[in-house]
């Protein structure tokens, strides 16, 4: 084959270990010979070989002792699935195997001599024997494993065939040794995995399928072989992939627990966006999200995924920034002076107090005004008199609202008279304008159609806004945004196919923000798709934060209800620890101590974080360690951590979207998670109390799985009641 003839060559997922364990000069010879391949496959240099006995498998020369395993696909189209020592491929084509599964129609490589070298015999029974062969093939697991699935019959040895194990055979196997029924795992993991008629013979198909892990991009390539990557920017997990590609006739979402790779998605979800939308100018596509710390977090991992030309493409902005930006545009009422909740609640207080008002509660005002009157745009009483409170709490009768919404214009004249107002009211003003901009539009493409022909004086009397802002938005961690930011969403892109696409998660909902999206114009039904496997902690900690929110239920921002149980990791690592202190400053002396212990282990400062369940607490603790301790420490502020010369220290609200090697979430004792003060609506008000408490817990669910190797879990006096009894 020395004719010359340029080949396909890409590089599938499991090729990934074989180059880890390469060393530089060899990872160097692999990029040229991927090249030279791709340039003549025929090459006399290459020596491309047929392997004895098989009419697929293919070595080629990569340097005097390593050997490049290739999978021939068609004609010219190779998969590079392995790389060698050359007696490694000397010793038999009998340690490799290769098939279509025909569950999910993806190709999968298996190198059978590590799958035997995690097999045990201890003579206990075997995990897997409740499932015959059948059932297991069935589920798509790799047949050729069969046989060491077989021999398993401790967790040890359980882990090391998982590593080396296709994608949906971990998968299956970790479900099903988790006590998962056969029907369950059928139902959460294959149903969505399965490909419609499967042709286990035809690889040129197989190959364009999802479950076929794969890169043909020069810049992943030389990633990967400076180990120099992260592998959510390369390889996507054939879930993933699926969601990511798919074309959709309107609003679409994604959901899934923490470390499911919901922003992940998001992202690749962008660059498939960007790059359906070709070359061009200008910003068609928004990226957003409620947390400032993340917004930034999402600017630098999109440029790192597709580089400056695809950040060109893109706006990426926190969603209160874009509606304060929107309203700043429009003129009247941009100068007003921002106001946070805390401040808002402060001048509830106060003009309670003048008023003389008893019998209600500032906060709860706070949140009825927030919320349902502003929240959903409502301009008058009789308006009010009609709104739906779904999930608001108390009952209200039709006296209470009168009451109320005489209140809320008073308190709404009050914020008028000082120049002031809330974020939440900026989005609401936002969302007026982003709406009464879409029915010009609409007004003018009707009346272009009528027509026939562009209205040129209409276009420059309209100026820029006679065209929606965006072809495409995308929005990362949906739960936290309010009515009014789906309100301005929805009229800031027009409706049609893949115009919105939402990935969220109602478990790490921190804020009190309820909405249902089809009611606010945003339909997703049949259009949804979970996420069930974690990648960012380990099982361990998923198992135990599970626990936290156990016996709540929780909403999936559509009417229905969303739920974890079919959620696992594909890691694993030590189970969190609980421990209990006699006070408060036992409990920060103990802090340090574990940090000590952690710096023992070689692990960096900013590796290191430490939670604490209220503010005040951030400067003590931080003070504390850095004056007695000598730990350096960084606070996480509104901006995210403000450097990286020492541990993280902050509340559980501004870990979010953050993610450390280690953690004390520290202070998780009765009166603290929850604060004490939500006992007082036990009685008056039962609905806020459990909503109260159910948000409390997410805080502790999202604090707890920011946690990537290791968490501590501390408390002092007595521990908080969402503590498992059994820890």
């Amino acid at each position: 084959m020395s004719a010359q003839t340029e080949a396909t060559l890409r590089l599938m997922d499991t090729v990934e270990s074989d180059i880890a364990q390469l060393d530089r000069g060899v990872r160097g010879a692999l990029y040229g010979f991927v090249h030279k391949f791709r340039r003549n496959p025929g090459a006399p240099e290459l020596r491309l070989r047929q392997l004895n006995g098989d009419s697929r498998l293919y070595s080629a020369v990569v340097d005097d002792d390593h050997r490049a395993l290739l999978l021939q696909v068609a004609g010219s189209d190779y998969l590079l699935v392995g790389v060698k020592m050359l007696g490694e491929l000397k010793a038999g084509l009998e340690l490799f195997a290769y098939r279509i599964n025909p569950v999910t129609g993806g190709i999968e490589f298996l190198d059978l001599a590590k799958g035997e070298a995690a097999v045990d015999r201890t003579g206990a029974e075997p995990l897997f024997a409740p499932f015959s062969d059948e059932k297991l093939l069935e589920l798509g697991v790799a047949e050729p494993l069969l046989g060491p699935i077989r021999k398993i019959t401790t967790e040890g040895a359980l882990r090391a065939l998982l590593e080396q194990a296709p994608q949906l055979t971990r998968e299956v196997l970790e479900a099903l040794h988790k006590g998962r029924t056969f029907d369950d795992v059928f139902d959460d993991i294959i149903r969505p995995a399965r490909a419609e008629q499967v042709d286990t013979e035809d690889y040129q198909a197989a190959a364009t399928r999802p479950a076929t892990v794969v890169t043909t991009d020069d810049t992943d390539l030389q990633a990967i072989l400076e180990k120099d990557f992260p592998r959510w920017q390369v390889f996507l997990h054939p879930a993933q992939k699926k969601i990511v590609e798919r074309s959709y006739n309107g609003p679409a979402r994604v959901s899934g627990g923490p470390g499911t790779g919901k922003t992940v998605v998001a992202l690749h979800r962008v660059k498939h966006l960007v790059q359906q939308l070709g070359h061009g100018h200008g910003k068609p596509v928004l990226l957003t999200t409620f947390n400032t710390n993340l917004a930034g977090s999402l600017e630098r991992l999109l440029l790192q995924l597709g580089g400056k030309e695809l950040a060109e493409r893109v706006e990426v902005v926190n969603i209160d920034k874009l509606a304060h930006r929107i309203v700043a545009q429009s003129g009247p009422g941009a100068s007003r002076m921002l106001i946070s909740d805390n401040k808002a609640l402060a001048e509830w207080r106060a003009m309670l107090s003048d008023e003389d008002s008893p019998g209600w509660d500032a906060e709860f005002l706070m949140a009825e005004w927030s919320h349902v009157i502003v929240g959903h745009a409502i301009n008058s009483r009789a308006d009010y008199f009609r709104a739906r409170r779904a999930g608001r709490g108390r009952a209200l009768t039709r006296a209470d609202r009168a009451e109320i919404w005489k209140l809320a214009e008073k308190f709404t004249k009050r914020l008028d008279d000082k120049n002031m107002w809330t974020h939440r009211q900026v989005a609401e003003r936002a969302a007026r304008i982003a709406i009464e901009e879409a029915r010009r539009i609409e007004s003018y493409e009707a009346a272009k159609d009528a027509v026939g022909a562009v209205l040129v004086h209409r276009e420059n009397q309209s100026g820029v806004w006679l065209q929606h802002r965006y072809r495409h938005v995308v929005v990362d961690e949906a739960q936290d945004l309010n009515a009014a930011h789906w309100k301005m969403i929805r009229a800031l892109v027009p409706s049609g196919p893949d115009d919105i696409f939402i990935a969220g998660d109602t478990h790490q909902r921190i804020y009190d923000n309820y909405v249902s999206l089809g009611s606010l114009g945003i339909n997703i039904r049949g259009r949804s798709s979970k996420l069930t496997l974690s990648y960012r902690i380990t099982g361990e900690t998923l198992e135990s934060a599970t626990r936290l929110i156990a016996g709540e239920e929780f909403d999936d921002l559509d009417g229905g209800i969303d739920e974890l149980r079919s959620y696992q990791s594909v890691l694993h690592g030590p189970s969190p620890e609980f421990r209990s202190y006699p006070d408060w400053e036992a409990e920060t002396e103990g802090i340090a101590e574990t940090i000590r212990g952690w710096r023992e282990d070689k692990v960096a400062w900013s590796a290191i974080a430490v939670c604490v369940p209220e503010r005040d607490r951030v400067a003590e603790v931080a003070w504390l360690l850095a004056d007695r301790a000598k730990i350096p420490v960084v606070e996480i502020g509104p901006e995210g951590p403000r450097g990286d010369s020492g541990v993280h220290i902050g509340t559980m609200h501004r870990f979010k979207g953050l993610e450390y090697q280690r953690m004390i979430i520290s202070g998780v004792s009765d009166g603290l998670v929850p604060q004490h003060r939500i006992e007082a609506f036990k009685e008056s008000d039962p609905v806020r109390y459990r909503r109260e408490r159910q948000r409390a817990r997410s805080l502790l669910f999202v604090a707890v799985t920011r946690a990537r190797d290791a968490v501590v879990i501390s408390w002092h006096g007595n521990p908080s009641p969402f503590l498992p009894r059994e820890r």
